[in-house]
């Protein structure tokens, strides 16, 4: 811990003097930890009456990019930030937190003090690392790495001396510093108890952290006093089955005496007496009991279990999926882009990042939604899927984020919880969500910022946990860039951004003509005359696989008992046409007798023959109206000369 801010005022005056001149003072005359920020200060090349080395902002596209890359900790810090704005509130101060590049992404603060912070860029986008705003709180706390007191002319440069600052890192679970939280106010107005208050509720935010990251492993609570389980100073494991130490608070490496590298190699047998076998024997026969744990050194622990529900009910209710077998690969049929596709989104499974499906319309985008959920670790919970494109946009509203009884005109006495809310735990799929109005956007961006929801005609919000997955066939980014879809809400969606290709790209059309064909006749062996198989394969399709699946449910529908071999009789005649006349193709110029025509005579030819000369059957079988079949054999000069059919494609007019 750095108090810096103790420095009699003679003393810092003549640092502060030496400073200005280009010198540094000597030894013993400010803190340590004071007198090394201003010397880092000054090899940055900053001087303490020259402005900032940066822009005093972010743009507003970055900002949100540094917010949603932070999202969890601003979810875990905010109601804590909450608290502290309450404690401190009347003081002129404002509470804020930065990531862990120094960038402020929220600040909460009295109105009075507010408008003077944000006159030295103190508000959301500014970044305060030490190497370009000099020696503060929380820039100096980040190269320190651990809590810092920053008052008046401590601070490197000279218009930021009316300010009094402390603040402490934020570490994540596995002891990574994740960002910084801060409390500032004019330097008149220092309170002694700042700094306390500061660490304590950093304290609070990473207990909330691994809370959440490490819901339903195996946990041990410890002190060395039993009071002190269940307060801000136990120290808190998470463990593996197998013992090793996945995850740890402050506390518990400061009384284990590890340190953050050792998370995810030590074992807890190596760290305190005790088994994993008795670990886990506790923790099921005696939940929620405390037990005393006597050390070789002489030291004692008090020691509470808590079972992993992931590891005890996974297996049975919820195998764990085959990297071979599973959902998402069962979509890799041989197409590179998608085999692509598949192996960045599993690199997010469980992880707290949206994810954006672009692509046209049919292209799969909820059946990769649908997949990625079943593959994920939220695959025992709901998957919502709301098209914002197919509801009223007067009922938008009511169906994501539900309404209280007597909300409106018609609504359900019991009102309703909303497709949001029933995302519980599980996954929301937001399909076509570049077709939500603009003013729903607004609320729906309040919702996956503070993931809590309040029903339409009031009440109580309610907090919600959701996997989010978005899709859309516009070009978003597009669409924010020319005002049609709100630029905030874009780069909170676009956490991983998927473009899934059109069918008529992908080089596994064989594959997936075979996976469609048995999910729709299974075992039946069912397969494409070689033709047909081509003429498909080379098919612009604009309808995609929904387009694709469809002409393929039709063509079984129409095959006799029997037959395993779907040819051009079973296809739709409007299908038909389209692949016998691509657009662009001019049957008439310099026909000969080995050209479209004569094939599609041909195929007419040996159509009738197979039909027993029964005219009607033939035309069935071709996808042709009978009048069609008859004008075209009305026209015959001569018997046609048989041709196989190939890649040409027969023209029938």
């Amino acid at each position: 811990m750095n108090i810096a801010s103790t420095q009699p005022g003679t003393a810092l005056r003549r640092a502060r003097h030496l400073l200005e001149g280009g010198s540094l003072p000597p030894a013993g005359l400010i803190a340590p930890t004071v007198a090394h920020s201003w010397e880092r200060s000054l090899r940055a090349g900053l001087l303490p009456f020259s402005p900032p080395a940066v822009a005093d902002h972010l743009a507003a596209r970055h900002l949100a990019q540094a917010v949603e890359r932070r999202r969890e900790l601003l979810m875990r810090a905010r109601p804590v930030m909450d608290y502290l704005h309450a404690q401190t509130k009347g003081s002129d101060s404002v509470v804020i937190l930065a990531d862990d590049n120094g960038v402020l992404i929220e600040a909460l603060g009295d109105a009075a003090f507010v408008e003077r912070a944000e006159r030295v860029a103190l508000k959301p986008g500014a970044s305060w690392h030490e190497r370009h705003r000099g020696t503060n709180a929380i820039g100096t706390a980040l190269v320190e790495a651990q809590p810092v007191a920053v008052h008046g002319g401590e601070h490197f440069f000279e218009h930021n001396r009316f300010l009094t600052c402390a603040a402490a890192p934020i570490a994540g679970p596995d002891g990574r510093v994740l960002g910084v939280l801060d409390i500032s106010g004019p330097q008149r107005g220092r309170h002694p108890h700042t700094f306390g208050l500061v660490r304590a509720a950093t304290h609070m935010i990473e207990n909330k952290l691994f809370e959440a990251r490490h819901e339903g492993e195996y946990r041990i609570r410890f002190h060395p006093q039993a009071d002190g389980i269940g307060t801000l100073a136990e120290g808190m494991v998470a463990l593996s089955e197998e013992g090793l130490v996945i995850g740890a608070n402050r506390a518990a490496l400061a009384f284990l005496a590890i340190t953050p590298s050792d998370i995810g190699k030590a074992l807890i047998e190596a760290l305190l007496p005790l088994r994993m076998a008795d670990i886990l024997d506790h923790g099921h026969r005696h939940p929620g009991t405390t037990l005393g744990l006597a050390c070789p050194g002489g030291g004692r622990f008090s020691l509470r279990v808590e079972p992993g529900w992931r590891a005890v009910v996974r297996p049975a209710a919820m195998p764990a999926p085959d990297r071979v077998q599973d959902a998402l690969a069962d979509l890799d049929t041989g197409d590179p882009t998608m085999a692509g596709a598949i192996e960045r989104v599993r690199k997010i499974l469980g992880k707290p990042i949206p994810l954006l499906l672009q692509g046209e319309s049919g292209v799969g985008k909820e059946v990769f939604a649908t997949a990625l959920h079943a593959t994920g670790p939220r695959r025992g919970r709901p998957f919502v899927a709301v098209n914002c494109a197919a509801l009223p946009e007067h009922l938008i509203e009511a169906e994501l984020f539900g309404y209280a009884p007597g909300a409106f005109t018609g609504a359900r006495r019991e009102g309703s919880a909303g497709r949001i809310r029933e995302a519980e735990g599980g996954t929301l799929f937001l399909d076509e969500i570049g077709d939500m109005p603009l003013a729903l956007q607004c609320r729906l961006l309040r919702v996956l910022q503070d993931r809590q929801v309040v029903p339409l005609g009031g009440g109580k919000a309610v907090s919600v946990d959701f996997a989010l997955i978005a899709a859309s066939h516009r070009p978003l980014k597009a669409e924010a860039e020319a005002g049609r879809f709100r630029a905030d809400l874009y780069y909170r969606l676009n956490g991983l951004t998927l473009c899934l290709p059109p069918l008529r790209a992908r080089r596994d059309f064989a594959a997936l003509v075979a996976r469609m064909i048995e999910t729709m006749e299974p075992g039946a062996g069912i397969g494409l005359d070689p033709d047909v198989a081509d003429a498909l394969a080379g098919h612009g399709w604009p309808g995609n696989l929904r387009q694709l699946a469809n002409v393929l449910r039709f063509a079984c529908a129409l095959r006799d008992p029997g037959e395993i071999r779907l040819g051009w009789h079973h296809l739709p005649e409007d299908l038909i046409e389209e692949l016998r006349c691509p657009s662009g193709v001019d049957t008439d110029a310099g026909a000969g007798p080995a050209t479209l025509r004569a094939a599609s005579d041909s195929l007419i030819e040996r159509m009738v023959a197979a039909s027993g000369g029964n005219l009607s059957e033939a035309a069935r079988r071709l996808g042709i109206s009978r009048n069609t079949l008859y004008r075209r054999m009305n026209g015959w000069a001569k018997p046609p000369a048989p041709l196989p059919m190939g890649p040409a494609r027969p023209c029938m007019k």
